[in-house]
């Protein structure tokens, strides 16, 4: 199949973005009605109105600046901010003496606080702690004394913004290890295919190629110990694959980004195949095959997944039952799942055998059968005991097929 790749940008900072634009919007409404509702406070009303102009214009045009972490620049950081404290410093300068004293707000008001959380988002922590202190300054300038209320409105904007800088940063590392295990698991998928790919066609003729060879002899014996070393050097590749590092982004605002591979469905996957059509064929001499009267439809993907399990458990079958064994498939339609069942009247296989054959890189049940089953969401039962043959029953799953791929 073909397949393509899907980027992933996961950022905990975009809801925060958004809510700080809103914020912005509203605590300067809220300033300016502040002003309204108190103007007889002011001497020079004037120095007030030409301040919430320029804050009325500047936080409409700056919206689009705090959309992103990539918008929200340094510069940008740097110029809010001085506005904030310029608005600060000047409330002395509009209002009279009654209302710096009785605690009055100052011109921006909490507006100042949207400045403080930008650096907070932005830049984590330190940022924060940064942004605060000349917030912080500028009160005490403002107000002139170290007032009760003036020291708790400043102790609160520095706490609770560092907060939320902590918070922004823990979740920035939190992401970041979510999308490590992302791409881990789509890398396993990916190898786990691969693997089943690699078993069902390359590992078996290097296999078969060992054994004809080391009956032969001569030459062909010699080449039958070259396929094994490289089925066995093979076999310890697929089972032990590299997982590439997670991508992260270079401004750690912008969030990590996972690179998924995956595989495009083929263009005739779209409608349901019988699953009888495809275990069909593996009817032979030794091989009984019992379906039911009716078609057994299943999504393209799951019935050749299925099929495959099927003819790896066959495959099994012949290596280690011997050739006078025989085989029996059976396939039942329940209501909620496809039930097909693998039976031979063989040897079996002796306790701890597969459990030995996974240790060694030998990995026929464990990805060809068990892996192609957990991947469409069923499962693969193996009873086998000594002397009476060995049973493989697979499970897929109707309303899953492939939503439990994906």
């Amino acid at each position: 199949m073909a397949k393509r790749e899907r980027v992933i940008r996961m950022s905990v900072e975009q809801p925060l973005w958004r809510a700080l634009s809103g914020y912005r919007v509203l605590t300067m409404l809220y300033a300016v009605g502040l002003f309204a509702s108190e103007y007889d406070q002011f001497d020079r009303p004037g120095v007030a109105i030409a301040f919430y102009v320029v804050l009325f214009v500047w936080t409409l045009a700056t919206l689009p600046r705090v959309q992103s972490a990539v918008a929200c620049t340094k510069r940008f950081l740097a110029v809010d901010l001085a506005i904030a404290l310029t608005g600060i410093v000047l409330t002395p300068v509009a209002a009279d003496a009654h209302h710096i004293d009785s605690g009055g707000p100052t011109l921006p008001s909490i507006w100042t606080a949207g400045s403080v959380l930008a650096f907070a988002i932005k830049g984590g922590w330190r940022w924060a702690a940064f942004a605060s202190t000349p917030v912080a300054v500028a009160n005490l300038i403002e107000r002139g004394s170290p007032a009760r209320d003036t020291v708790h409105n400043v102790v609160l904007v520095w706490v609770a913004s560092i907060a939320i800088g902590y918070v922004v940063e823990v979740a920035r590392a939190s992401e970041r290890t979510l999308a490590r295990a992302l791409e881990i698991e789509a890398t396993t998928r990916e190898r786990e295919r691969l693997a089943r790919d690699i078993h069902d066609g390359v590992l078996q003729v290097l296999a078969m190629v060992q054994r004809r060879g080391a009956v032969l002899g001569g030459e062909a014996g010699e080449l039958g110990r070259m396929a094994g070393e490289q089925e066995i050097a093979l076999r310890t590749l697929v089972s032990g694959g590299l997982v590439p590092v997670s991508r992260i982004s270079l401004d750690a605002a912008e969030g990590a980004v996972v690179r998924a591979v995956e595989e495009e469905p083929e263009q005739d996957d779209d409608g349901p195949v019988d699953l009888r059509s495809l275990l069909a064929p593996y009817a032979a001499a030794k091989v009984s095959f019992a379906e039911p009267g009716a078609p057994v439809p299943l999504p393209a993907d799951a019935a050749k997944e299925l099929a495959a399990a099927v003819g790896a458990a066959l495959d099994n079958v012949r290596r280690h039952a011997g050739d006078d064994a025989r085989a029996w498939i059976l396939v039942e339609d329940e209501p909620r799942e496809v039930v097909v069942t693998v039976r031979d009247d063989g040897p079996g296989i002796p306790e701890g055998r597969l459990a030995q054959a996974e240790g060694e890189g030998r990995l026929g049940v464990a990805l060809s059968i068990r892996g192609r089953l957990r991947h469409l969401g069923g499962s693969a039962e193996l009873v086998s005991i000594p002397g009476q043959g060995t049973e493989v029953e697979l499970k897929v799953p109707k309303a899953r097929g492939k939503a439990g791929t994906r």
